[in-house]
């Protein structure tokens, strides 16, 4: 009988696994139109005053999604007052949905990983994730991957789907 050989086991592929970077936390969300007339008008000392008596401990820790779920007009100098009172509070906090707020989770950790172990290698960007990781994520992935890597695939070893192949 012949050995069963596991030939991804023994590959010199080098798998990027995204999930790795996921950052750990409490993921919220800050809903304006909360503290909005009618979820809509923003009375600036009426505003003011709800910020202030709000109980942003409760945000200990939290990486933090600021958004309007109303189509109301909300000045700049708002989201950066919420943000004022969640800055020795909340570990992150970005304006946006959870998606932004992944985005902006990925964008610090890629960026300051060292990619050149990867030069001239074959890599296989993982692609199940048991951990949200937006599109955004693989995107820079790739843009960080590539001028290092000999080639770049996508998904699993067994079924993966070329990217690129330097030349």
């Amino acid at each position: 009988m012949e050995e069963i050989v596991n030939k991804v086991a023994n590959s010199v592929l080098e798998v990027f696994d995204l999930e790795d970077y996921y950052v750990a936390g409490i993921r919220t969300n800050i809903d304006i139109s909360e503290w909005l007339y009618e979820g809509y008008i923003l009375k600036e000392k009426d505003f003011r005053e709800a910020l202030k008596n709000h109980s942003w401990q409760n945000y200990q820790n939290h990486l933090v999604a600021i958004s309007c779920s109303t189509e109301a007009i909300i000045p700049a100098w708002a989201t950066i007052l919420v943000t004022s009172y969640l800055f020795e509070i909340a570990k992150k906090v970005v304006v946006g949905n959870f998606i932004d707020l992944e985005t902006a989770l990925f964008q610090e950790k890629l960026f300051m990983l060292d990619y050149s172990i990867y030069q001239n290698k074959p890599v296989i960007i993982k692609g199940c994730s048991k951990k949200p990781v937006p599109e955004s994520a693989y995107i820079m992935a790739m843009q960080k991957l590539q001028p290092f890597a000999k080639s770049i695939m996508y998904g699993e070893a067994c079924s993966a789907v070329p990217l690129f192949k330097r030349k």
